[in-house]
Protein backbone atom coordinates (compact mmCIF):
# COMPACT_ATOMS: atom_id res chain seq x y z
CA UNK A 1 0.00 0.00 0.00
CA UNK A 2 1.49 3.71 -0.86
CA UNK A 3 2.40 6.07 1.40
CA UNK A 4 -0.38 8.10 0.00
CA UNK A 5 -3.44 5.67 0.42
CA UNK A 6 -1.87 4.58 4.33
CA UNK A 7 -2.28 8.30 5.00
CA UNK A 8 -5.81 8.80 3.75
CA UNK A 9 -6.52 5.62 5.58
CA UNK A 10 -5.45 6.62 8.83
CA UNK A 11 -7.38 10.35 8.00
CA UNK A 12 -10.37 8.71 7.45
CA UNK A 13 -10.41 6.09 9.56
CA UNK A 14 -9.75 9.13 13.04
CA UNK A 15 -12.01 11.50 11.16
CA UNK A 16 -14.95 9.55 9.76
CA UNK A 17 -17.14 10.02 13.09
CA UNK A 18 -16.36 13.49 13.25
CA UNK A 19 -17.50 13.81 9.65
CA UNK A 20 -20.35 11.41 10.00
CA UNK A 21 -21.63 13.80 13.28
CA UNK A 22 -21.17 16.96 11.12
CA UNK A 23 -22.49 15.48 8.05
CA UNK A 24 -25.74 14.66 10.34
CA UNK A 25 -26.20 17.97 11.94
CA UNK A 26 -26.36 19.23 8.01
CA UNK A 27 -28.34 16.70 5.81
CA UNK A 28 -30.59 16.01 8.95
CA UNK A 29 -30.99 12.07 8.27
CA UNK A 30 -29.12 9.12 8.56
CA UNK A 31 -28.77 8.47 5.23
CA UNK A 32 -28.23 12.02 3.92
CA UNK A 33 -25.92 12.05 6.27
CA UNK A 34 -23.78 8.78 5.04
CA UNK A 35 -24.16 9.94 1.53
CA UNK A 36 -22.77 13.25 2.48
CA UNK A 37 -19.47 11.44 4.51
CA UNK A 38 -18.85 9.07 1.67
CA UNK A 39 -18.81 11.95 -1.25
CA UNK A 40 -16.95 13.59 1.20
CA UNK A 41 -14.21 11.50 1.60
CA UNK A 42 -14.14 10.64 -1.85
CA UNK A 43 -13.78 13.94 -3.19
CA UNK A 44 -10.93 14.06 -0.24
CA UNK A 45 -9.21 10.67 -1.61
CA UNK A 46 -9.36 12.05 -5.29
CA UNK A 47 -7.25 15.40 -4.10
CA UNK A 48 -5.47 13.48 -0.81
CA UNK A 49 -1.83 14.70 -2.67
CA UNK A 50 -3.21 17.95 -1.99
CA UNK A 51 -4.77 17.40 1.42
CA UNK A 52 -2.22 15.85 2.85
CA UNK A 53 -0.02 18.85 2.12
CA UNK A 54 -2.81 21.16 3.52
CA UNK A 55 -1.40 23.02 6.80
CA UNK A 56 -5.04 21.75 8.38
CA UNK A 57 -6.40 18.88 6.77
CA UNK A 58 -9.15 18.53 9.24
CA UNK A 59 -10.50 22.24 7.89
CA UNK A 60 -10.18 21.05 4.71
CA UNK A 61 -12.17 18.42 5.07
CA UNK A 62 -15.33 20.64 6.98
CA UNK A 63 -14.91 22.74 4.12
CA UNK A 64 -15.23 20.19 1.34
CA UNK A 65 -18.07 18.76 3.44
CA UNK A 66 -20.18 21.90 4.03
CA UNK A 67 -19.40 22.96 0.19
CA UNK A 68 -20.43 19.85 -1.06
CA UNK A 69 -23.89 19.91 1.18
CA UNK A 70 -24.10 23.98 0.21
CA UNK A 71 -23.89 22.55 -3.85
CA UNK A 72 -26.67 19.80 -3.22
CA UNK A 73 -29.37 22.02 -1.76
CA UNK A 74 -28.92 24.07 -5.05
CA UNK A 75 -30.53 21.24 -6.94
CA UNK A 76 -33.54 20.66 -7.20
CA UNK A 77 -34.12 17.46 -5.22
CA UNK A 78 -37.36 14.81 -5.74
CA UNK A 79 -36.58 13.14 -2.15
CA UNK A 80 -37.99 14.56 0.68
CA UNK A 81 -36.42 14.05 4.19
CA UNK A 82 -39.54 12.61 6.42
CA UNK A 83 -40.49 13.55 10.19
CA UNK A 84 -39.73 9.60 10.96
CA UNK A 85 -36.86 9.02 13.66
CA UNK A 86 -33.38 7.98 12.03
CA UNK A 87 -32.65 4.70 12.51
CA UNK A 88 -29.75 3.36 14.69
CA UNK A 89 -28.62 6.58 16.85
CA UNK A 90 -28.50 6.39 20.23
CA UNK A 91 -29.91 8.86 22.23
CA UNK A 92 -29.52 10.50 25.47
CA UNK A 93 -32.46 11.81 28.04
CA UNK A 94 -33.11 14.96 25.54
CA UNK A 95 -35.04 12.80 22.80
CA UNK A 96 -37.65 14.92 22.25
CA UNK A 97 -35.31 18.32 22.75
CA UNK A 98 -32.82 17.01 19.84
CA UNK A 99 -35.97 15.96 17.72
CA UNK A 100 -37.09 18.96 17.90
CA UNK A 101 -34.12 21.13 17.15
CA UNK A 102 -33.61 18.79 14.17
CA UNK A 103 -36.92 19.34 12.61
CA UNK A 104 -36.19 23.56 13.28
CA UNK A 105 -32.92 22.89 11.13
CA UNK A 106 -34.24 21.17 8.39
CA UNK A 107 -37.21 24.16 7.89
CA UNK A 108 -33.89 26.71 7.43
CA UNK A 109 -32.36 26.82 3.72
CA UNK A 110 -29.41 24.90 3.00
CA UNK A 111 -26.97 27.89 3.54
CA UNK A 112 -28.56 28.85 7.11
CA UNK A 113 -27.98 25.41 8.13
CA UNK A 114 -24.57 25.23 7.32
CA UNK A 115 -24.27 28.73 8.94
CA UNK A 116 -25.87 27.89 12.13
CA UNK A 117 -24.08 24.09 12.25
CA UNK A 118 -20.61 25.85 11.78
CA UNK A 119 -21.39 28.41 14.00
CA UNK A 120 -22.73 27.47 16.90
CA UNK A 121 -22.63 23.49 16.71
CA UNK A 122 -19.05 23.45 15.62
CA UNK A 123 -18.35 26.61 17.41
CA UNK A 124 -16.02 28.20 14.44
CA UNK A 125 -15.54 32.11 14.36
CA UNK A 126 -17.52 34.17 11.91
CA UNK A 127 -14.04 34.50 10.09
CA UNK A 128 -13.62 30.93 10.06
CA UNK A 129 -17.33 30.12 9.19
CA UNK A 130 -16.85 32.99 6.30
CA UNK A 131 -14.11 30.55 4.59
CA UNK A 132 -15.45 27.27 4.63
CA UNK A 133 -18.61 28.71 2.80
CA UNK A 134 -16.87 31.13 0.68
CA UNK A 135 -18.74 34.38 1.64
CA UNK A 136 -18.10 37.15 3.56
CA UNK A 137 -18.04 37.49 7.11
CA UNK A 138 -20.79 40.03 7.19
CA UNK A 139 -22.67 38.11 5.17
CA UNK A 140 -22.62 34.97 8.00
CA UNK A 141 -23.49 37.84 10.76
CA UNK A 142 -26.64 38.83 8.88
CA UNK A 143 -27.63 34.94 7.79
CA UNK A 144 -26.94 33.63 11.65
CA UNK A 145 -29.04 36.29 12.98
CA UNK A 146 -31.80 35.64 10.59
CA UNK A 147 -31.51 32.35 10.90
CA UNK A 148 -31.65 32.27 14.88
CA UNK A 149 -34.73 34.37 14.28
CA UNK A 150 -36.55 31.66 12.68
CA UNK A 151 -35.23 29.13 14.99
CA UNK A 152 -36.51 31.28 17.95
CA UNK A 153 -39.79 31.96 16.13
CA UNK A 154 -40.20 28.02 15.48
CA UNK A 155 -38.86 26.98 19.06
CA UNK A 156 -39.89 29.43 21.27
CA UNK A 157 -37.31 30.56 24.02
CA UNK A 158 -38.58 28.31 27.32
CA UNK A 159 -36.40 25.19 27.41
CA UNK A 160 -38.69 23.49 29.68
CA UNK A 161 -41.51 23.89 26.89
CA UNK A 162 -39.26 22.26 24.38
CA UNK A 163 -38.11 19.48 26.30
CA UNK A 164 -41.52 18.77 27.08
CA UNK A 165 -40.15 18.99 30.87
Amino acid sequence: MSADLEGFNDFAAARGAQLFRMAYLLAGDRHGAEDLTQTTLGKLYAAWSKVSRADNPVAYSRTVMVRTYVDSQRKIRLERPTSEVPDGGRYGEDTALRLTLFAALAELSGRDRAIVVLRYWEDHSVEDTANILGVSPGAVRTRSQRALLKLRARLGTDLSELSGR
